[in-house]
């Protein structure tokens, strides 16, 4: 039998290591705004694949632009993706509430109420600075 022959240190793993964790950040990012839940677990990914990547890009002499980057931005994607899904978890039972009411209208008007009644809700149940920061909820 014979042995498999490794790569010279620092090549080929440093190269896709410092590229893998870019992707991966941006796809985290993405990931974030469609599916928050999704997102943060791509962002844990991502941030591991970058700090994994960090010391192999500095032992084999090559920028660690790319893992900083990836780094930087599956924190980012990280921070998001926590916020949104803490905020969707907290609103879950207004949440249900709107997409029930949603089933059952049959006009524009009564998409509007339905939006009216889970505006409210919401009202109630948050503190007035995160809906300042959150922006005025338009349908």
């Amino acid at each position: 039998m014979s042995t498999p022959v490794k790569a010279p240190a620092g090549q080929q793993p440093a190269d896709s290591a410092g590229r893998r964790a870019i992707w991966l950040s941006i796809a985290a990012l993405a990931m974030t705004f469609m599916l928050p839940l999704a997102g943060l677990v791509m962002a844990l990914f991502a941030l591991m694949a970058g700090i994994r990547a960090f010391p192999l890009l500095k032992a084999s002499g090559r920028t660690t632009g790319a893992a900083v980057g990836g780094i930087t931005i599956s924190s980012i994607a990280l921070a998001l993706s926590a916020m949104a899904t803490g905020m969707q978890l907290y609103l879950m039972d207004e949440y249900s509430a709107y997409q029930e009411c949603m089933k059952g209208a049959g006009t524009v008007s009564a998409q509007g109420e339905c939006f009216t009644q889970f505006r409210d809700a919401a009202q109630r149940k948050l503190p007035a600075d995160v809906l300042e920061v959150l922006g005025a909820m338009q349908p």
